[in-house]
């Protein structure tokens, strides 16, 4: 009964685990996201300002203005695309990992190979007998 349970305890730890995966993974997809959105609106931004510079220089302090936004949609954008390129695995799913690879080297220690082969060896001379009385 036991490698039943440590096998339940190993399934039940690596969803977790997965869990945790999973979260991180949509973390960053979002973060990516939202950085790409500020790098199009950076983009945008020094489109704008590089018409005005050619354009008659009536309007400076809206240039000016366009090029700061510009620039800090920039930033905004380099420190999300930053967050987003960091993915470490947390706590969860470390100690979660911990526990379902303690669980399976118990399986391991407690299932004998002899044990394993008790099954296989029944269904085996199942089989054998089946046979002979066709």
């Amino acid at each position: 009964m036991r490698p039943v349970r440590l096998a339940r305890i190993a399934a039940e730890a690596e969803g977790v685990r997965l869990r945790g995966l999973a979260t991180r993974i949509a973390t960053r997809v979002v973060l990516a996201v939202v950085a790409l959105v500020f790098v199009i609106g950076a983009i945008v931004f020094a489109h704008v300002a590089a018409w005005y510079e050619i354009r008659i220089a009536l309007e400076q302090t809206f240039l000016i203005t366009t090029g700061i936004m510009g620039g800090a949609d920039l930033v905004i954008a380099i420190v999300l695309a930053l967050l987003a390129s960091r993915s470490r695995p947390s706590r969860v799913e470390r100690d979660a990992l911990e526990v379902r690879r303690q669980a399976i080297q118990g399986i391991s220690n407690t299932v004998s190979v002899t044990q394993m082969l008790i099954p296989a060896v029944r269904l085996m001379a199942s089989l054998r007998r089946t046979r002979r009385r066709r």
